[in-house]
């Protein structure tokens, strides 16, 4: 959360630790930093390196104000503090966004200068005060793919389809400073920020201090492998850091992971990032660092180590960080940073005691006991079907499979009666008679920043891509195969290694760069595939390269999600299916009819080593990376007006100016309690923000779909959720619209409930419309780890726009409690062991909660009453003072608006 702070990084208040202030000389260049060791502890010894990056930044930015001595000897004392759930401020470098999260924040910021000058403010105050970088990566879909230069084609839909957003964010480059945009065809966010927008050390008016981010999507982490300290945040948090605001964290403990031994030939980064995820959820790692040490780290290459810090969010945890070492430094080499930068990063951070040896010894202290893994024992894998933290041996694959047919539905189960499960559909397609069955694979996809930032796992892929093209297998044309790269320099060093023209010839061709699958821009299937899943009402199966595999993101009709590295991809688009034992039936025949096996085409991890080491060179990234500033044409062709205050089209159904800031006064009105609720949805475990609001695709018959077509809007112009989210009209109907939602208060899968009043069943968008209407108060009923998944503020923002104003439940992602408080949504937890099941709530009473100006405090307990006379405690999940200071305020850029027009 946010502290409101000085808006001068340097200088404008005295700084008590004046004294730790030294001086560096790099190749002549004289700099000015705050020494770590200056200030004479030892416990500076012992710390993890993450906790040694919050305690510079609260020693740099120490003022007596937003950041007190307190602050950085309570973070000092952090071996003793961290069980104790202390305060601590943190002012992170800068902030990262994708144009998924980033249009609604950009909206966010032009309403918020609306305001300000309703407000008899200055509109200029709503500026950022930090590097803001935006790529544009989310909006590109395989509407064409298996074709050559698919991603031609699918750039120009992507600009057709989104004109008016990337409009919008051009307008926005002009009207706010410190924003750099990254254009539409560039790559993924996080692998352009690992590769390229990273700075590492940051050096700003003559001072160096450690690069440190946050970004409005959950794989922020990715740059923990890089050394840098980073997570996701939501989206209205993010626009406070920007607006010069302090982030007010939990000193969190630091969980320490040893890595020993080596990984077998077999093995991919993405067999161990699985591993790592089902034993950090194992551990339990919800809002604590995870830092990695050992001798096995540092027979990683950085690439490795970006794969599992890409995760963080699937296995719990805020950070899954590397310290910075000699693979760092390597890397940045590699990726064509200028020598001269990087010897002033290796020169800073051996100066402050932030680079890591090895081989020293002197191992930090960490939280409990430590996790130990031998990479040695890691063993191909997947995950799914439907969470990435369920993890199943390659070779049990085939076993799990027939166990999720059996199980009653659930995570993984799909209830499929036995007599159903031998069912087979069969279907023209081209002129050729197929046939699919449960298992039948008809997505296969390498995506996602998770592994295309991996040119190991890349090369591997398209090694494993030559050796079955030489034995003659083929992958059945209707399966959907796409290759989305991170970055243009993975199309570079294919081309260079010559893997290239063998994935094409297997369907891989490279159909955009940016998430496209793995945030469900999967693009249609053909209809005689969707046809023949519909008919047999079969589980079909995607297996991708990406970090998420919730229900219903990678398509609507593929209900089997398995996350898999990109050579793994490969091999079960070849087999066309995911019952299969790879170790006992072949994967295909070669062109002599002789069967052929996984193992025989399969590459080893020196193999794939050996073409990286003779493809990827640094004048690539260099040659790439230049561009970027330059814009690309379509992008340049775009003419905007320059105004400080945007000119809003009332017309537009992509961006709209947002309802939140409209009436807000200079004054907050007074906490009511929340008196005889309905409960708008009784939901279960792991609801995930991709149920709460989903990015995927509109049906024509939802609230959206409706609204839209009332627009004049046909339906192939609907584009998805993910790009509507500049305007609030569409995101509240899309709100609890995912498709595979269960709402216990109805008896079908799917986004209705109850209109309880009445006991009619409708659309969730209408019952809540309604209770508005009727000016009733809703609220929801939820499980463990309510608002899992992505950073997606949407799924606060949404709730709060059909009404809601608590939500209670077992358990809350750390980014999704947030961003409930963030939007003045209160949340609360039933006590320890205590559920609505277990309390006997059928979500068909009225829920009254005495929450008021007096009794809100941190970790408050309030009696719930209910209008059956049943009454149980709940625990608040207002976390921080300052917590309930924005819940008092409405949430926290009402708070943060107020506080700069009276400054």
């Amino acid at each position: 959360m946010i502290r409101f702070s000085s808006r001068f990084r340097f200088g404008a208040r005295a700084n008590p630790f004046i004294k730790a202030q030294k001086t560096l000389k790099v190749d002549g260049k004289e700099y000015k930093f705050f020494s770590l060791p200056a200030l004479g502890d030892q416990k500076l010894n012992h710390l993890p390196y993450s906790i040694r990056v919050l305690l510079e930044s609260a020693v740099r930015n120490c003022d007596e104000f937003a950041v007190t001595q307190k602050d950085v000897q309570n973070i000092l004392n952090w071996e003793t503090n961290a069980p104790k759930q202390i305060e601590i401020p943190f002012k992170p470098a800068r902030v990262i966004l994708q144009d998924f999260t980033g249009v609604p924040a950009v909206v966010d910021l032009a309403a918020m200068r609306d305001a300000m000058k309703r407000l008899g403010g200055d509109p200029q105050k709503i500026n950022p005060l930090c590097p803001v970088d935006l790529v544009i990566d989310h909006s590109v879909q395989a509407d064409v793919s298996r074709v050559p230069r698919a991603y031609e084609e699918n750039e120009k839909i992507e600009f057709s389809r989104n004109y008016e957003r990337f409009e919008f964010l051009k307008w926005g480059s002009t009207a706010f400073k410190n924003f750099l945009i990254v254009p539409p065809g560039s790559g993924i966010v996080h692998q352009v920020n690992l590769e390229y927008l990273a700075r590492v050390v940051m050096e700003e008016q003559g001072y160096l201090f450690p690069d440190s981010v946050v970004g409005t999507d959950s794989h922020t982490t990715m740059i923990n492998g890089l050394g840098v300290t980073g997570w996701g945040v939501g989206g209205i948090e993010a626009e406070a850091v920007m607006l010069g605001q302090t982030i007010s964290m939990v000193l969190p403990e630091v969980v320490g992971f040893r890595l020993h031994g080596k990984l077998p030939s077999n093995v991919t980064a993405t067999d161990l990032v699985l591993t790592c995820t089902q034993m950090l959820r194992k551990r339990g790692v919800v809002g604590k660092f995870v830092e990695f040490f050992g001798p096995g780290v540092e027979t990683l290459s950085l690439a490795d180590r970006a794969t599992i810090a890409n995760m963080a969010p699937e296995y719990g945890a805020t950070m899954g960080y590397f310290p910075i070492d000699k693979k760092t430094i390597d890397y940045l080499n590699l990726t064509g940073r200028p020598e001269s930068k990087v010897k002033q990063i290796e020169t800073y951070l051996r100066e402050q005691g932030l680079f890591r040896d090895y081989k020293s010894g002197n191992d930090p202290h960490f939280s409990g006991e430590v996790l130990d893994l031998d990479l040695a024992s890691v063993q191909p894998s997947l995950s799914g079907p439907k969470r990435p933290h369920d993890r199943v041996p390659l070779a049990e694959m085939k076993k799990d499979w027939a166990s999720c047919l059996n199980n009653k539905v659930g995570f993984k189960g799909f209830g499929i009666p036995q007599e159903k499960q031998a069912d087979v559909a069969e279907f023209t397609y081209q002129g050729q008679k197929y046939s699919l069955s449960h298992g039948s694979v008809v997505i296969a996809a390498i995506t996602s920043c998770t592994n295309t930032s991996n040119p190991e796992s890349m090369i591997g892929a398209g090694l494993l891509a030559k050796n079955a093209v030489e034995k003659g297998l083929k992958v059945r044309p209707y399966i959907k195969t796409t290759l989305s790269p991170g970055s243009n320099v993975v199309t570079k060093y294919f081309e260079e290694s010559g893997v290239n023209k063998y994935l094409d010839q297997l369907g891989f061709t490279t159909a955009g760069y940016g998430c496209m699958t793995c945030i469900g821009n999967t693009g249609e299937l053909d209809n005689e595939v969707a046809d023949a899943i519909k008919n047999k009402d079969l589980v079909a199966a995607a297996v991708l390269s990406g970090n998420r595999n919730f229900e219903a993101r990678i398509h609507q009709q593929v209900r089997a999600n398995y996350l898999a590295s990109p050579p793994l991809v490969v091999a079960y688009a070849l087999a066309g299916t995911v019952n299969i034992d790879f170790d006992t039936t072949p994967i295909g025949t070669d062109s002599n009819g002789k069967p052929v096996f996984l193992k025989d085409i399969w590459p080893t991890r020196e193999q794939c080593s050996k073409a990286v080491e003779q493809a990827l060179k640094p004048q690539m990234f260099r040659d790439i990376y230049s561009r970027i500033a330059q814009g690309t044409e379509r992008w340049n062709q775009l003419k905007v007006n320059k105004t400080d205050l945007y000119q809003w089209k009332p017309e537009s159904t992509y961006i709209h100016n947002p309802p939140f800031f409209q009436t807000t006064d200079l004054n907050p009105k007074p906490v009511q309690p929340i008196k005889n609720a309905y409960c708008l949805l009784n939901l279960g475990d792991f609801i995930t923000t991709d149920h709460i609001s989903p990015a995927g695709s509109i049906s024509e018959n939802s609230p959206a779909g409706r609204y839209l077509k009332s627009k004049g809007v046909t339906k192939k112009d609907f584009n998805t959720y993910g790009a509507r989210r500049g305007n609030d009209e569409i995101m509240a109907r899309g709100t609890f619209a995912n498709t595979r939602i269960i709402n216990k208060l109805v008896s079908k899968v799917g986004p209705q409930t109850v209109y309880v009043p009445t006991g009619d069943v409708m659309d969730v968008f209408d019952a809540a419309d309604k209770h508005m209407k009727e000016g009733n108060q809703t609220i929801v009923l939820a499980g463990q780890e309510y608002g899992s998944g992505s950073s997606r503020d949407w799924a606060a923002k949404g709730p709060y726009l059909q009404g809601v104003k608590c939500v209670i439940a077992q358990s809350f992602e750390r980014i999704h409690r947030s961003n409930l408080v963030g939007m003045g949504i209160l949340p609360l937890e039933f006590l320890k062991g205590e559920s609505a099941d277990t309390l006997g709530l059928t979500g068909k009473e009225q829920f009254t909660i005495n929450v008021n100006e007096s009794n809100l405090t941190v970790g408050q307990t309030y009696t719930v009453e209910t209008s059956t006379g049943k009454k149980f405690q709940a625990k608040s999940r207002l976390d921080t003072e300052v917590e309930i200071e924005y819940y008092k305020h409405g949430g926290i850029l009402q708070y943060v608006l107020r506080k700069l027009v009276k400054a």
